[in-house]
């Protein structure tokens, strides 16, 4: 990895193990859709392709992420979202 690389995987493994716990949210697109949080996607599609490289997917999955709260904000759970003030379910 470059290391650039290696920088962004250790911001994005601080994020992990530092913010994402005491957010009191999670991913919209991991409760739409199941799999993995952005951040654990993003973090994979770094290590594998690179920073630059790595951008289209990266702000593909944001903005799918986006898409999913948006998906989400029409039902009942009530919650905050990473994309704003959207409306998602609490972390079970």
């Amino acid at each position: 990895m470059s290391p650039a690389s290696r920088l962004v995987d250790r911001m994005i493994v601080g994020y992990q193990h530092r913010l994402s716990p005491r957010k009191g949210f999670t991913c919209a697109h991991l409760v739409a859709h199941g799999g993995r949080s952005c951040s654990a996607e993003v973090r994979d599609v770094v290590r594998r392709r690179g920073v630059l490289r790595g951008t289209v997917p990266t702000v593909l999955r944001f903005a799918a992420c986006y898409r999913a709260a948006t998906m989400l904000a029409q039902t009942d759970v009530r919650g905050v979202c990473c994309c704003g003030g959207i409306p998602i379910p609490f972390r079970f």
